[in-house]
């Protein structure tokens, strides 16, 4: 008899490759969500039921969903307004600041996780300055693109970490009225970006009338080889074009923080608070969740990108002749 023959026989899918795997960790905490969601939107419909019913506050029309972005001066020191956005900002400067100082002070031959990551954010900004501006232009103004990359990017940041800046809506410990939670962006406070556009207007506009002198600036707007009468119709608007940089920096920072914090406001409950049903709210949580985590993770870093780059290509450009 052989020894194939004697073996004993192979129960059907024994050993080998037909082992049936059991459900991997990360399936299994995905069901546990899911089944925890829907568990919740029953739970919320046998409690609640599917009626509106409306707080006071919403159908007096008291309570409004910008409010949460007013800025409630909270106090003042002569001629200066200190509120929410007076106090991201200077979270997002100490933090800068403090960060730079930090990793300045560990810098090693032998670098660690920390400093290869701020090594690698350098050389990033180092080649987006040294593409687009020239090699004067580029060591005269790469601290200012790496610093406004920073600045954005801090500030994007802090902006959905939940803070008590709410003064609007408080609450009571030991008898001091204490401000709600709540996640806010400097950002959306129009005035922000603004300023930062403004300061790089007058930089791009100054290199380029430093450059050309003040009628060969206006010149340079020009596009080469227009002539003739369709240039009545072109300087124009080339001059509105050049104004309208201001305006596209800051409504492009500005519009899309504020969409994004309205965005998570209204999935993660504010809607559900203004229809009046609880379900709502806990329906769309997923998706207000979603949305934080896309805004947070792509859309904060993006806009500071998207800003540090224009302006290097505007100081870059004011210095072309087209």
């Amino acid at each position: 008899m052989s020894a194939v023959a004697g073996a004993p026989p192979i129960a059907p899918g024994a050993g080998g490759s037909s082992e049936k795997q059991g459900m991997s960790r990360g399936r299994k905490i995905g069901y546990a969500v899911l089944a925890a969601w829907i568990g919740g939107i029953v739970l919320f419909v046998i409690l609640f039921g599917v009626t509106a019913h409306k707080a006071p506050d919403v159908a007096n029309n008291v309570f409004s969903p910008i409010d949460e972005f007013k800025l409630d001066t909270w106090f003042k020191v002569g001629p200066i307004a200190f509120n929410k956005a007076v106090l991201y900002l200077l979270i997002t400067a100490g933090l800068t600041i403090a960060t730079m100082a930090y990793i300045a002070r560990r810098l090693q031959q032998r670098p660690g996780r920390l400093q290869v990551a701020v090594e690698t954010f350098y050389d990033f900004t180092r080649r987006l300055s040294r593409e687009n501006l020239d090699e004067n232009l580029e060591r005269k103004y790469f601290p200012l693109v790496a610093t406004i990359f920073v600045f954005i990017l801090v500030s994007n940041l802090i902006g959905y970490i939940p803070l008590p800046v709410d003064s609007n809506e408080t609450f009571k410990i030991f008898g001091a009225h204490i401000p709600s939670l709540q996640i806010y962006a400097a950002d959306t406070n129009v005035a922000f970006p603004l300023i930062l556009a403004l300061g790089v207007f007058v930089l791009f506009t100054y290199e380029g009338v430093k450059h050309h002198g003040p009628i060969g600036y206006v010149k340079s707007l020009m596009p080469g080889g227009v002539k003739g009468p369709i240039v009545g119709l072109i300087f124009p608007i080339e001059i509105l074009s050049n104004f309208l940089r201001l305006i596209s920096l800051t409504v492009r920072l500005w519009a899309n923080l504020l969409a994004g914090h309205m965005l998570i406001a209204f999935m993660g409950g504010e809607l559900g608070v203004l229809v009046g049903l609880q379900l709502v709210s806990w329906f769309l949580l997923p998706f207000g969740i979603a949305i934080f985590l896309f805004e947070a993770v792509l859309i904060a870093g993006l806009q500071a990108f998207i800003f540090a780059i224009l302006t290097a290509i505007y100081i870059g450009g004011a210095v072309e002749s087209h």
